[in-house]
């Protein structure tokens, strides 16, 4: 069980029966009575967001998640099927619960699915992903002086900006917690 005291940005708990995560905390102690803890709680199946004030002494139930490694196998249009390598259990997500990270989603990537009561309700990537690039304009001759970007689309469809001297077919690598082009890499 956790206190109020323990209550810190990223904890999760479990609120009316589905697990949650705080997303901002302040700390308020008034010159008389109980200490005031205001939480900003997100709902981590639904994703709608709340305001709570908790006074010290209140106890919580931590939220029962697990983590699991599994491979991200294929879209079939409506849901992202993921498997665990070791049991071969399949689990599926919607384009919501998979949000933006479907832009960094290879065949055989291996993620780490949040499961919560044997459910999946969150994805994390790794924090680079290798993508190759299907379109991007050719350098302009005379754009190397200065840190010129230009448009460069990847094998998943994500469009980011990269430096002028990539070229179609390339592999490079992408920070999946940002988007941005990091480098590029030898085959």
């Amino acid at each position: 069980m956790y206190k109020s005291a323990d209550l810190k940005k990223g904890i999760k708990l479990e609120i009316d029966g589905e697990p949650h995560v705080v997303v901002a905390f302040e700390f308020s102690k008034p010159g008389k009575g109980q200490a005031l803890y205001r939480c900003r709680l997100k709902n981590m199946i639904t994703g709608s967001q709340f305001d709570r004030t908790y006074r010290s002494g209140e106890t919580f139930k931590p939220a029962s998640l697990e983590e699991r490694e599994m491979q991200y196998l294929y879209n079939d249009g409506q849901f992202y099927t993921f498997m665990d390598s070791k049991t071969y259990e399949q689990v599926q997500m919607t384009d919501e619960q998979v949000g933006d990270d479907k832009n960094f989603l290879l065949d055989n990537l291996v993620v780490k699915i949040l499961l919560w009561q044997e459910r999946p309700i969150g994805i994390t990537l790794p924090n680079f992903v290798n993508l190759r690039i299907v379109k991007t304009e050719p350098a302009a001759r005379g754009d190397t002086a200065t840190n010129v970007t230009k448009p460069v689309t990847v094998e998943t469809g994500y469009t980011l900006q990269g430096p002028a001297f990539l070229e179609e077919g390339e592999l490079i690598q992408v920070d999946t917690r940002t988007g941005d082009y990091s480098t590029r890499v030898k085959e």
